[in-house]
């Protein structure tokens, strides 16, 4: 072996014992800090022999607690009195009732009741399609602040309507002058248009005024609706309703230069269940009491409670309000079935109102206008027999 390969076996050995040499040295370093972290930490002097302990306390959740009633020492009597203790230590703030609690025998301590949340009041009872509105405000005015202006507001000429909210209370009410009741709101309209056409300017401007003088004399908070948009809708509503109010009229006359018997007729109006109004016409009612049709005499003389045997007139004629009847075309078909009834009684015909015999082909073609009106009412929001249709067409 060489020198040199000596040399290098010599100094890789020496070279491995240094990495042995090395590991060991880091391995016990290491292994000294470990057991120095391991360590238990150095005693607390509370917790050393010989100190007192330390005093452990349970975690107390807050809770509400009845009074502790103990007994006391006997009074000067001899009795024995009942001793409490507050719940807790009062407040700075506390009441009364806190700083002396009531005396009483221990017993669960039952949850509040849950509060009810407000309920919010009813929209106020105005139809913006047919109404002008006039908004009223207070805290707590009497229906009879309304009195005179209630009163005034009768001869101008349009149906008025007076509503109003009691206080503390969640439903509107009709307004009567003479109960003893106090409102927070008010809300006072004038109906747009009738059968006697659209509502004026002056007829608006008048009841504005009227309860603005009102409002002004109680201190009250008014707010009138514009009137120039509220005329362009009466003249709008009053156009529609003048297109689709239409009265059908049916005619039991005689054949020839003859009449018609009379006191037949009554008595089928009575048997098909028709009422005898104060007018001397018969009317046939809904369960509403709005009549479907009505009966009347061609002669000047209307019909009478007590029927006259053998009296005899010209004819009668059935008529049908078309824009006020619900469900219009099966009334219409059973006005047409009574008054061919009528005529077969009393030896007549069915005619129109031209004094033309009704055939089947003419009374399809009534139905098919009919049906006409009522989708033109629908589509407009008036349907046919509604409270709303009812209003505008009286």
């Amino acid at each position: 072996m060489s020198d040199l390969q000596i040399g290098l076996l010599v100094i890789g050995v020496v070279i491995v014992a240094a990495v042995l040499l090395f590991n060991w040295a880091q391995e016990r370093r290491f292994r000294k800090q470990a057991d120095a972290a391991f360590q238990a930490p150095a005693g607390d002097a509370l917790m050393q022999p010989g100190a007192a302990p330390r005093e452990t306390h349970m975690r107390v959740e807050p809770a509400l607690h009845e009074p502790v009633i103990e007994a006391g020492e006997p009074d000067e009597a001899g009795e024995s009195y009942l001793r409490t203790e507050p719940a807790r230590p009062p407040a700075s703030h506390a009441s009364l009732e806190d700083a002396a609690p009531a005396l009483r025998t221990a017993s669960p301590v039952a949850p509040p009741a849950p509060s009810r949340p407000a309920v919010p009041p009813a929209a106020a009872p105005y139809d913006e399609l047919i109404e002008y509105r006039i908004r009223i405000g207070s805290e707590g005015v009497r229906a009879n602040v309304f009195a005179d202006a209630f009163s005034h507001a009768r001869a101008l000429g349009k149906a008025v309507r007076w509503t109003g909210l009691p206080v503390g209370a969640a439903e509107w009410e009709e307004i009567q002058p003479w109960r003893d009741v106090a409102y927070q709101q008010v809300v006072v309209t004038m109906q747009l248009a009738d059968r006697n056409g659209a509502v004026q300017e002056d007829q608006l401007s008048a009841l504005c005024a009227l309860l603005q003088n009102t409002a002004q004399t109680h201190g009250l908070r008014i707010a009138c609706d514009d009137t120039v948009e509220a005329l362009e809708r009466a003249q709008a509503i009053d156009r529609f309703c003048v297109d689709v109010d239409v009265l059908i009229g049916l005619n039991v006359v005689a054949r020839g230069e003859g009449a018609v018997n009379l006191t037949r007729i009554v008595h089928q109006a009575e048997s098909s269940g028709m009422a005898l109004g104060v007018d001397g016409v018969f009317q046939l009612l809904d369960s509403r009491g709005e009549p479907l049709y009505a009966l009347c005499n061609h002669d000047a003389e209307p019909f009478s409670a007590t029927a006259i045997e053998g009296q005899t007139s010209q004819g009668v004629t059935l008529q049908f309000d078309v824009p006020r009847v619900p469900d219009g075309i099966k009334v219409f078909d059973g006005m047409v079935a009574f008054g061919r009834k009528l005529a077969s009684e009393v030896g007549g015909i069915l005619v129109d109102d031209n004094l033309r015999p009704l055939t089947d082909s003419g009374i399809e073609k009534i139905r098919t206008q009919l049906s006409q009106i009522y989708e033109r009412m629908e589509a407009r929001g008036v349907p046919s027999g509604s409270r709303r249709a009812l209003r505008l067409f009286s």
